[in-house]
């Protein structure tokens, strides 16, 4: 089955969230944000390049997918990371 190429509608965001995780080291926040970016693109039929960009700072960090996964369930159930009235939003969609 060949699945048509789609563009993300937030593609354009996230690609300033990703150029901002290059730059950045691991912290508490960014394992959240990479977390919810390959949640965001697992599956999704295009956006090659932001998969390979978050796979890259996996490698990055040192990594696997299921580590990170591991990290970032701790960090969400200690709470706060997306607090509300801070700079940073909470962004599932």
């Amino acid at each position: 089955m060949n699945l048509k190429r789609q563009q993300h509608p937030r593609e354009a965001l996230d690609r300033l969230v990703i150029e901002r995780l290059l730059q950045e080291d691991m912290s508490d926040y960014n394992l959240a944000e990479l977390g919810r970016l390959l949640i965001r693109y697992e599956g999704f039929p295009g956006a090659e390049g932001i998969k390979t960009q978050l796979a890259n700072i996996l490698e990055r960090w040192g990594l696997t997918e299921t580590e990170l996964f591991e990290r970032t369930r701790a960090i969400h159930a200690k709470g706060g990371i997306y607090k509300v009235g801070s700079n940073k939003r909470e962004d599932w969609t």
